[in-house]
Formats: structure tokens, sequence, C-alpha cells
């Protein structure tokens, strides 16, 4: 079940805005694994640098989630959303 609010948690929430950053990473990594093989020689400091880039927005991801964020949760704070 959503929450009542699914829009605006998909506008403003950081831990939606960070896994979007990390889900770019992800899509990035194997096109430019392909382009550098194709063109230059494969840099592995690249790469294990993309790798980390995308685990730490994952991990501030999920930081981020059980974080109180005002504009998403409002008076909801530590209440359950009223049904509806």
């Amino acid at each position: 079940m959503l929450v009542h609010n699914w829009r605006e948690v998909l506008k403003r929430a950081w831990s939606v805005r960070l896994m979007a950053l990390a889900l770019v990473f992800i899509v990035l990594e194997p096109i430019y694994t392909f382009v550098a093989a194709t063109w230059v020689a494969k840099n592995i400091y690249i790469q294990l640098g993309m790798s980390i880039v995308t685990g730490l927005l994952a991990v501030a991801a999920i930081i981020a989630r059980i974080f109180v964020q005002q504009k998403v949760s409002g008076d909801l704070n530590g209440k359950p959303p009223a049904e509806g």
C-alpha cells in the first residue's frame, strides 16, 4: 500500500533523490566500461570510483530515509497517517 502523500514523497524526499542519482551511476557504469573497452584502455580506478560512489549514494539514501523531512512528513511525525 502506498503512503497517502506518495506524490509529495517522490518530489521532496532525499532518499528518493539519492536513489535516483545512484541509478544514474548504475546505468552509466556499463556504458563507460563499453566505451573504455573500445576506445581506450580500461582504467580500474575509474570503475572502482564509480562503484564506490554508487555504494555511498545507496547508503546515503538509506540514512536519509530514516531521518524526518519536515516538507514531506509535516505533522505526521511519529503518528500513523489517517486512512483514506
